[in-house]
Formats: structure tokens, C-alpha cells, sequence
């Protein structure tokens, strides 16, 4: 595995306010936060049984991408990429908000974004945004965009897929090449896992194919990243300062895509090849599995008592949210 302890050159910009088809209102009275996780707490089976489904909300969609839950506001955020055009074949995508049961409104117009997590400070949804090969912020108060990194070494990332963050602000996050376009490979054909501190990029590893989820064990000392060419979860420990350590197999799940985890440290990883999400105790054992139609890719907790699971998943030109209530909550990212 190959670490570079190296500074990139930081862009970052203030873009004026993204249109949206409809007002974004947050309804902070309405919900509380879910309670907060203990890790090392005793918590039962996470699934009512080895095999369940979940349920598609009403809503028909193009390609659904990177949920995450915003508790204050009681609403889910996706990402809804768009065909790929303009002359570098780059897929536009928009920011989606769920109010349950049903409501769907746009967020941001135009964002670039694929994965989606939020900020430790709860105002922000920080974005892998492929549209500018960069990590993104958008302010959840009104959606105005900064660029965070949009750079390594001096090289564009390839396209930022999805990310998470630790307690401390730390961003991680996966650089496969899926939505590069014709653009330029700047990354010599490699593609990469970094580690965002404060304005400093790291790279983390840069020998796995096609990385693509990654999440981080409730105590921020685990980081998990899915290889999706190997067909293998991945995980690393990571240092109290942020740094990680070399990669061990953690799991064999067929095209991994996006993966949460909940108060436990079970991890919930979609698989776009069979539609399910799998569902490993930490220690790799393999739980059960969640249906949710077909090409699943991605999930993340939510709901008032942070029970729900969310899910994102279809077929192109009709991808939807699934949910289903599970035992054990999810860590509140």
C-alpha cells in the first residue's frame, strides 16, 4: 500500500445560491434528534429476520445516490444524477429532500454530487461532487456551494464518489473513475482513497480498484471501503491523528457500492449486482440481507428514533427510495 503524507493544492470558491423547484422550509420543530449511540453498548439482532425487504416510497427517479439523513429537519437527502452530456460526457445530478411519507422537493439544482454526508457541525452537507472532481459543502440553511479539495499534488481527482467523516471533522473519501467522463486522467489510471484534514489532502491507499462506499466504525478507529472490481470490503485502522494503517480483507460481497453502519458497529454494504443489502456483524460475519428492487446502491440511517433504513435503489429512469424499520439504530452521521 502506498501513503503519501504530501499537501495538495487546496481551491476553494463561494458559489452564489443554487435554484430549487421548490423552497427547501426546514421543520426543526417536528423532530429530535435521534439519541446518540454508545459504542460498546449491548444491542440485540439488528434485523427482524436473515432475509426481510423494504418498502419503495411513491416517487419515480433517475439514478438515486447518497442518501443521508438531516435530523433536524426530518428529511432525507439524495443525490439524482442525471444521462451524461456536454462535450466531456459529465452526468449532471441534484440534491433531493425527503419529508416522509412522501414529499420530494429539490434542494439544489446543479450540484455534481454523489455521495452525501453531513457536517460535524450540522449546517452542511459535505458532497463527492464529480461535476468539479472536488468534495463539496452545501449549506443547509439556503444550498450555497464552497469547494472544499479539488486537488492533490496539484492533479484532479478522478470523480469523488462517496465519503464520511469522523467526530473531529475528518473527511474521507473514494475516488473511483465512474463518472470522470472524457476528461483527463490526471491520476495516471489509478484510482484512490484520501483523507481530507482541515484544507490538507492525504492519500490513504491508492492500489485498490475502484473504490467505491466507505464508512467509519462508531469509534472512528475503523475505516471500511468497498473494492468494487476486487468484489471485496476492505478496512483499515485508523490513528488518533487520522491516519491509517495497512488494509486487511474484511469481507467477499459482490459489486459493493454504499454502506452505513448502525450503534453496533454492523455494517449495512448495497450490492449493485444483486439489489440487497448486506448486512456483517464487525467482526465479518455475514447477518442477513435486505431486498430493495434492483441495482442497490447505497443506504443510511434515519427516522425519529434513527430505526429506519433508508435505501436507494432501481433501474435507470426509475430509481426510488426504499425504507424499513430495523432493530438497532444507525450511527447519526
Amino acid at each position: 500500500m502506498m501513503r503519501l503524507l504530501a499537501l495538495a493544492v487546496t481551491v476553494t470558491v463561494t458559489s452564489p445560491l443554487l435554484t430549487a423547484d421548490a423552497e427547501y422550509q426546514p421543520a426543526r420543530s417536528a423532530y429530535a434528534a435521534p439519541a446518540p449511540c454508545l459504542p460498546g453498548g449491548t444491542y440485540g439482532d439488528p434485523l427482524p429476520a436473515a432475509s426481510v425487504s423494504a418498502v419503495r416510497v411513491p416517487g419515480r427517479f433517475n439514478f438515486l445516490e447518497g442518501p443521508v439523513w438531516i435530523a433536524e429537519d426530518g428529511r432525507l437527502l439524495v443525490s439524482d444524477m442525471q444521462p451524461a452530456a456536454g462535450p466531456e460526457g459529465v452526468q449532471p445530478s441534484l440534491i433531493r429532500a425527503l419529508t416522509p411519507p412522501d414529499r420530494f422537493d429539490v434542494f439544489v439544482a446543479g450540484s455534481g454530487s454523489n455521495g452525501l454526508a453531513l457536517s460535524t457541525d450540522g449546517r452542511h452537507v459535505l458532497a463527492a461532487t464529480h461535476d468539479q472532481r472536488s468534495l463539496s459543502s452545501y449549506d443547509l440553511a439556503g444550498g450555497a456551494r464552497d469547494v472544499v479539495v479539488q486537488t492533490f499534488q496539484g492533479l484532479r481527482f478522478n470523480s469523488p464518489n462517496d465519503l464520511t467523516v469522523r467526530g473531529d471533522g475528518t473527511v474521507y473519501f473514494t475516488d473511483p473513475s465512474f463518472q470522470r467522463g472524457d476528461r483527463a486522467d490526471e491520476m495516471a489510471g489509478r484510482t484512490g482513497i484520501f483523507r481530507v484534514s482541515g484544507d490538507e489532502v492525504f492519500l490513504v491507499d491508492d492500489t485498490v480498484a475502484q473504490p467505491n462506499g466507505i464508512v467509519l466504525s462508531p469509534d472512528g478507529n475503523t475505516l471500511y471501503v468497498g473494492g468494487n472490481s476486487a468484489g471485496r470490503i476492505y478496512r483499515y485502522p485508523v490513528f488518533t491523528d487520522g491516519t491509517t494503517g495497512p488494509r486487511t480483507e474484511f469481507a467477499a460481497l459482490s459489486g459493493p457500492d454504499g454502506a452505513t453502519i448502525d450503534c453496533a458497529g454492523n455494517l449495512y454494504w448495497a450490492s449493485y449486482v444483486d439489489g440487497k443489502v448486506h448486512v456483517f456483524a464487525p467482526d465479518g460475519r455475514a447477518l442477513g440481507t435486505i431486498s430493495a428492487g434492483r441495482n442497490t446502491t447505497n443506504a443510511a440511517f434515519g427516522g425519529a428514533d434513527g430505526r429506519t433504513l433508508f435505501i436507494t435503489s432501481g433501474t435507470w429512469g426509475d430509481f426510488g427510495v426504499y425504507q424499513i424499520e430495523l432493530n438497532v439504530p444507525g450511527w447519526p452521521y
